[in-house]
């Protein structure tokens, strides 16, 4: 059920006239492409101005955006970027060399304190294989500082993910190298001192390869691992700030290799971050389900796992040669939250294949594909021969909400096929009006707003109805005439 809009009417007040409080959100959305970056040239590592393939999501401050880009730049190796909400303004704050600094900052999005930008780099799997760094630049894009390297499997390998911070120290994961390494939890100080691994990763019941980060709640840190577990599917993990009373929260289940594989009932292979609601986790996964992947929530204590959305089976668009489906595939960002929507990402799916952007309710209902990205031009990833469209494709990062607008970045298309950076601003709601009229009262809402009028006696317990005289259609709204009782009600549209 969507958000909805709530009047409180007591028959005491209707000559006072009544007030209005919460807000609904109608179904069609505002997409535009703020910016798309630029071609490149050619060789090992594709140079251009600006930066491609932005996989990681956005941070706000003021009215300026600030984020990754994985490739390009001066020099190939990524670049941190800057532009404002309207697409104006792009800066290239800082280009990656590939040297010390090591470069191709992955899926983990910013995070600022005063005027520093804090982040990670991946590294590099080239000729000369770097094992990724933990860096801070200023938002002017001076100051660039690699505050830690990774060297060895001691101290972990290869961050994918983003940071957070409280006081001063900084909290991160790395993903592991893949062959002799799985990953850790670990703590370095804003200044690069005092770095310490929390929790180093087996490879068995606890976990392995987490790309995402972690939250922080009280004293505990929550992430997921994307392999690992007793089946070998990924986990949910606990642990301290200093590393201790580790704890596998949520193991998900085996999926099949035949005769329908990569399925299961709660998902598989988590790529996303958390977010922390009350005692709730929310996340997703890349694939499980029917295959493309799920959103589920689980309690902190590990309890009351629930699969809150399966993403639907694709089939094979013929005339595109992609596989679409409604709802898209292998959700890789986290979900952010506002009121009781969620909201995110999936890379793949949806009318086109190139990915979506949706919403749903914290109880799994009501889930909408608020915008599709369009078919690119040529689907073939190529990154010497890119394709291109109007909007993006395939946007792995977490979104943010500012107001009613969401930001994001999508990893292909755009002008040149190398990723943009877009918004997306829910509508205003509809207005719910009501009118005294003698022993009436007269309420009020746009026809094209698609939404039901109901109403209750008591908010404590709701039971929501929907009996009343038909709407009638009068000066462009639909029109309901109710008769006053002696009992308070409460009013909202429903969508």
């Amino acid at each position: 059920m969507n958000k909805f809009l709530m009047t409180l009417l007591r028959p005491s007040v209707l000559a006072a006239g009544l007030s209005l409080t919460l807000a609904a959100r109608a179904t069609a959305q505002a997409f535009t492409t703020l910016y798309s970056f630029s071609g490149v040239s050619a060789g090992a590592n594709p140079a251009n101005s600006d930066g491609t393939e932005p996989l990681a999501g956005l941070i706000l401050s003021s009215n300026i955006l600030y984020g990754t880009a994985f490739g390009g730049g001066s020099s190939g190796y990524g670049a941190v970027f800057a532009i404002t909400t309207n697409g104006t303004g792009f800066t290239n704050l800082y280009s990656f060399t590939g040297g010390g600094d090591e470069g191709n900052p992955e899926s983990g999005s910013l995070i600022l304190s005063s005027n520093a930008l804090y982040g990670t780099t991946h590294g590099d799997f080239g000729p000369s294989p770097s094992d990724g760094t933990v860096f801070t630049v200023n938002t002017d894009g001076s100051g660039f500082t690699t505050l830690y390297s990774f060297a060895d499997g001691n101290d972990g390998a290869n961050p994918r993910a983003g940071l957070i911070l409280m006081g001063n120290a900084l909290y991160g994961t790395t993903a592991g190298d893949f062959v002799a390494t799985y990953g850790s939890v670990f703590a370095v100080n804003t200044d690069g001192s005092g770095f310490t691994t929390l929790h180093n990763f087996s490879g068995g019941d606890d976990g392995a390869w987490p790309y995402a980060g972690v939250i922080l709640s009280s004293k505990t840190l929550y992430g997921t691992t994307s392999y690992g577990g007793t089946s070998s599917n990924g986990t949910v993990f606990a642990v301290n700030v200093d590393g201790t009373g580790f704890t596998n929260l949520y193991s998900f289940t085996a999926t099949p290799a035949y005769p329908l594989p990569y399925t299961n009932g709660d998902g598989a292979g988590p790529r996303g971050g958390l977010i922390l609601s009350g005692n709730r986790l929310y996340g997703t996964t890349d694939h499980g389900g029917y295959g493309n992947g799920t959103l589920f929530a689980l309690n902190t204590d590990g309890t009351d796992f629930r699969n809150l959305h399966t993403f639907s089976v694709a089939r094979l668009n013929a005339s595109l040669n992609i596989y679409t489906n409604s709802d898209g595939a292998s959700p890789q960002g986290g979900l952010i939250l506002s009121g009781d929507t969620l909201y995110g990402t999936a890379g793949f799916g949806g009318p086109a294949g190139d990915g979506t952007i949706f919403q749903v309710n914290t109880n799994g209902t009501h889930f909408v594909t608020l915008h599709g990205f369009t078919a690119i031009s040529a689907p073939t990833f190529d990154p010497f021969v890119p394709g291109t469209n109007r909007d993006g494709a395939a946007p792995y990062g977490t979104l943010m909400l500012s107001g009613n607008t969401l930001y994001g970045t999508a990893k292909y298309g755009g002008n040149s096929g190398y990723g943009t950076v877009f918004s997306l601003a829910l509508p205003v709601p509809p207005q719910l009006s009501i009118t005294p009229s003698g022993a009436n009262v007269i309420l009020t809402w746009p026809t094209n707003a698609g939404f039901t009028l109901q109403s209750t006696t008591n908010l404590t317990s709701p039971a929501w109805i929907t009996t009343f005289p038909a709407a009638v259609f009068v000066n462009g709204l639909n029109t309901v005439t109710n008769p006053v009782s002696a009992t308070q009600q409460f009013f909202r549209l429903s969508h």
